[in-house]
């Protein structure tokens, strides 16, 4: 799995005009194609008196699935503009769609390509994009008598934490960066000299507006 990735908190939605012509952005996080395919589908089902919807997503830790569509535009000139914004931006498991209503005037294809070009840009700035950075679960099972030293440390390093169960003992849900669990948990054996029940978990993205 990647250690991190950057997306959109999304969806998010934005409107310019270029020449009278409406061109409204469209964005969303998604984690498969067939996400992509339903929301695609359900803006050409919002927007079905729009001229065009033109779409591109782009899904996998690789990139490996990549789409674009221009929906009766000419080739090459709304699809293929959508993916390279969001590859440029370098942006993962998204997906925009540009919604067209022709105001009149035509624009040529360079025109359509940067009509095109700064609809997804006005779509991905709305969905606010995010880093998605992978961390790991750590159940750490103490004794009452060690749990304020152990908050303070935590504290001190502005750990992530989950929910904390209170029993016969104090199980805390900490949530380092995955590529730190294994120090953590050396750190966390240290820290009560070997009397911690340290349990590593699941590992998952957590979503930061900044790289931690």
């Amino acid at each position: 799995m990647l250690m991190q990735y950057r997306t959109v908190k999304g969806p998010g939605q934005a409107e310019i005009v270029i020449k009278k012509s409406r061109f409204i952005g469209h964005a969303k996080p998604v984690a498969s194609e067939e996400e992509a395919i339903e929301f695609i589908e359900g803006i050409k089902k919002e927007y079905w008196s729009a001229t065009h919807n033109c779409s591109a997503y782009m899904i996998g830790e690789r990139d490996e699935i990549q789409k674009a569509s221009d929906d009766g535009e000419p080739s090459g000139t709304a699809g293929k503009p959508i993916l390279e914004v969001i590859r440029n931006q370098g942006l993962k498991n998204v997906v925009v769609v540009v919604t067209r209503y022709f105001g009149g005037i035509m624009l040529g294809a360079g025109g359509l390509i940067r009509a095109y070009t700064d609809g997804a840009v006005a779509g991905l700035s709305a969905a606010e994009q995010v880093y998605k950075v992978l961390h790991q679960e750590v159940r750490v099972e103490i004794d009452y008598t060690l749990l304020g030293k152990v908050e303070n440390e935590l504290r001190g390093r502005d750990m992530l934490m989950g929910e904390t169960a209170f029993t016969d003992k104090v199980t805390l849900c900490c949530l380092p960066l995955a590529a730190e669990a294994d120090h953590f948990v050396h750190w966390m054996t240290d820290l009560t000299h070997g009397q911690g029940v340290i349990v590593p978990g699941e590992e998952r993205y957590i979503e930061h507006a900044e790289l931690p």
